[in-house]
């Protein structure tokens, strides 16, 4: 079984719909093994607690350097084994050891289609407040693995999802995760899993 960590920051919708996938079987290869939050009041902890997976706040505050706090990541990740780690609402920048430390095993969703409202700044209500300022008819969520550059990196999965007449921020922002973000993310890291422990069998 693959180990998964999943980072986070807030609520932790998507680390429940792993979690949720993860009981129904939809992720035969891998396990949560480990959740890491960058606020110490993040609910997605409690989540992980009630769910019985290892959870540990590591606050970005306690740490004046992107680098000092990208090596606690990357040694917190190590030492609990984890062979994947999934960014699910995680707001920290990584750093070049993390990037370095689990290269082409970090995957992130996003909710648009990439390449549209994505990079710097585009995060949580920011990318729909913007899609419904330049008026797309259709909206969506990205599955990607991550690199040095911002929502840069290879596109694993998209899903589109209609925006309707009178959506607001936070209507589309609901639907895009239930129609999109929840549906492919779980598709993703059952798909990394199975790769990576084809790897370690070869």
């Amino acid at each position: 079984m693959v180990k998964i960590g999943v980072l986070v920051s807030g609520g932790g919708t998507n680390l429940q719909a792993l979690l949720d996938a993860q009981k129904r079987g939809e992720i035969p290869d891998g396990e949560i093994s480990l959740v890491i939050a960058s606020r110490k009041k993040a609910y997605a902890l409690e989540r992980a607690r009630m769910a019985g997976v290892p959870a540990l706040a590591l606050p970005r505050r306690d740490y004046e350097k992107t680098a000092d706090y990208d090596a606690a990541l990357l040694t917190a990740l190590q030492q609990a084994g984890v062979e994947l780690v999934v960014l699910a609402g995680f707001l920290c920048v990584l750093g070049e050891k993390m990037l370095k430390g689990y290269e082409g095993r970090i995957v992130n969703v996003h909710p648009s289609l990439i390449p549209a409202f994505c990079g710097d700044g585009f995060y949580g209500l920011h990318v729909h407040e913007a899609a419904l300022r330049r008026g797309v008819k259709v909206t969506g969520a990205t599955v990607h693995l991550v690199n040095e550059v911002t929502d840069g990196g290879p596109i694993l999965l998209q899903k589109a999802v209609e925006v309707l007449p009178n959506d607001t921020p936070e209507s589309l922002q609901k639907r895009v995760m239930e129609q999109a973000e929840w549906v492919l993310l779980p598709q993703a890291v059952s798909m990394l899993c199975q790769k990576i422990e084809k790897e370690k069998h070869q």
